[in-house]
């Protein structure tokens, strides 16, 4: 079976025998305690890669914002969530909603609603607190994050960004010869941003094949959460296993990074230019590793779908972002060749000249 739903965009598998060893998976005790041996030097590294002050880890990105929203949202504050935000920041948040925080949303990507809800709470006096996923995994599209920063800081406010997606992918100077940029820095290196009021939170989990994540910030803001966070002290840190599995992702993105997103682009265009000749439209403007094919009707995507499985190959069918069609998803690795890319193009040609797909097309026009 040809897997394309796999997030592990880089490759990176950190099999036992490759990692560092350790003398125990855990402490026995909550991060607030004693960090992990490896999770300070770690979470250096990660501040330096995403470019703020500093870092801190979590075993995942729910008890990251849970803590991540408690300190930046406090009293007086209004959370203000793209409406296509990923459910995880949202879980995160409810916990702030219950203590009296109002939760809001705007149109995904509109900056311009947004500003205008900023501004409406700021005359209010109350602290706007603007949350987005850096690269929506289900058009492919990058947050306005310029606009978005600005307006948080004009408003005295903060930008919170779930950067899983972009982390390992997205990084510095994005070029026509490097469409996806250098290092790997994420949303932030990609625009040529920083700012004290900006907060990254992100999942080592897909591009660095790591089971944990990353907390960004300024100083001030990290250091109040390592000191307050209520999850650090009521729940387990990241192992020990996780730890030594993201600090070798960080050597091999160091050392071939580039290299395996400059594979990736290759494989993502070959791929691109193949549907576009069989007339499927493509929701992403960049040759992301996660590339939503738009599907005219849930059963065309069903077609779709199971015209793959009987030829050999896994993909998805996700909600769209973008009205109410669905969206059939394939998630391309360095694991991935040219040779399986044709023959993946080649099913979807047979799947989209079905007479199934043609019929469930037509009703759906």
């Amino acid at each position: 079976m040809h897997d394309f739903t796999s997030a592990l965009y880089l490759g990176f598998g950190h099999p036992s025998a490759s990692l560092a060893s350790w003398r125990a998976l855990t402490l026995g005790r909550p991060a607030a305690l004693e960090e992990p041996p490896g999770a300070r030097k770690l979470s250096q590294e990660m501040a330096h890669l995403l470019r703020t002050d500093a870092a801190l880890t979590f075993p995942s990105t729910l008890h990251l914002f849970r803590d991540a929203f408690q300190i930046a949202a406090p009293a007086g504050s209004v959370l203000l969530f793209d409406a296509s935000s990923y459910p995880i920041a949202r879980w995160g948040a409810e916990c702030a909603q219950l203590n009296g925080i109002a939760v809001e949303t705007y149109p995904h990507h509109d900056a311009a609603n947004l500003e205008r809800r900023v501004r409406k709470a700021r005359r209010a006096g109350i602290r706007p607190v603007i949350v987005t996923d850096g690269l929506c995994p289900s058009c492919g599209r990058l947050a306005p994050l310029p606009a978005l920063a600005h307006a948080a800081a004009d408003a005295g406010g903060r930008l919170v960004i779930d950067d899983t997606q972009a982390l390992g992918i997205l990084g510095a100077g994005p070029s026509p010869a490097q469409p996806l940029g250098l290092g790997g820095g994420g949303s932030l290196a990609w625009h040529g941003l920083s700012g004290s009021h900006i907060l990254i939170g992100a999942s080592l989990a897909k591009a660095f094949g790591a089971p944990l994540a990353v907390l960004a910030a300024a100083s001030q803001t990290v250091k109040s959460i390592m000191r307050d966070g209520e999850t650090r002290v009521h729940t387990s840190p990241p192992s020990a296993a996780d730890i030594a599995a993201a600090r070798q992702a960080l050597i091999h993105n160091r050392n071939e990074g580039n290299d395996l997103r400059a594979r990736i682009v290759r494989l993502v265009e070959q791929l691109r230019a193949g549907l576009r000749e069989i007339g499927l439209q493509l929701n992403s403007l960049l040759p992301l590793p996660m590339q939503t094919v738009a599907m005219p009707s849930l059963e065309a995507a069903r077609v779709a779908l199971a015209a793959l499985e009987a030829a050999g190959f896994r993909a998805l069918v996700t909600r769209s972002c973008r009205g109410q069609t669905p969206s059939l998803t394939l998630l391309i690795t360095t694991r991935h060749g040219p040779a399986e890319i044709s023959r993946l193009v080649a099913a979807l040609t047979a799947a989209a000249g079905s007479s199934q797909f043609r019929r469930a097309r037509l009703e759906a026009a």
